[in-house]
């Protein structure tokens, strides 16, 4: 028996497939290159908290954050082993920070703070680093916001140029 195919048997793909199939494999390879990239981020991702967010929500132990508000008047402590400890405010809450390095030449009493760092196992506030502003127009958006809230921010006009 001989059987004989006439135009409607094709061996491979037609030309259209093959695009098909190429922009499929390329989605899914930016996808899971996409969710590795992510995933690998968790680690590095740092939030923003008020000194009212960071009391109303306590985080663990060994949490990284970034805390910001204005260093509280008369709460800079020097240590003779180099450490520094202060409060930094929102006038809703305090929280006091712990800083072994050298501060910004700008850092002072009443003066808008961001420092990153730790949550320690006694609740205090390990910093890493401290980005001390000159005045309220560089000051961080969320530090802004919290300052207003609380009813502290003494700018003037409704909002600063923010970062």
């Amino acid at each position: 028996m001989t059987v004989t195919m006439t135009g409607g048997g094709r061996k491979g793909m037609t030309r259209k497939q093959r695009r098909l199939t190429l922009i499929g494999v390329a989605g899914v390879v930016l996808a899971v290159a996409a969710a590795l990239v992510l995933y690998a981020m968790t680690d590095r991702i740092v939030f923003f908290n008020s000194p009212s967010d960071f009391a109303a929500n306590p985080s663990p132990p060994g949490t990284r954050l970034r805390l910001g508000g204005l260093v509280a008047e008369g709460s800079v402590v020097k240590h003779e082993d180099g450490r520094v400890t202060f409060d930094v405010t929102d006038g809703g809450a305090t929280v006091t920070v712990a800083y072994k390095g050298i501060l910004p030449d700008l850092f002072r009493e009443g003066q808008g703070v961001v420092t990153d760092g730790l949550v320690g196992a006694d609740g205090l506030f390990s910093a890493d680093s401290v980005l001390a502003k000159h005045d309220e127009n560089y000051m961080p958006r969320e530090v802004v916001d919290a300052l207003k809230a609380q009813g502290v921010w003494e700018g003037d006009g409704p909002a600063p140029a923010t970062q």
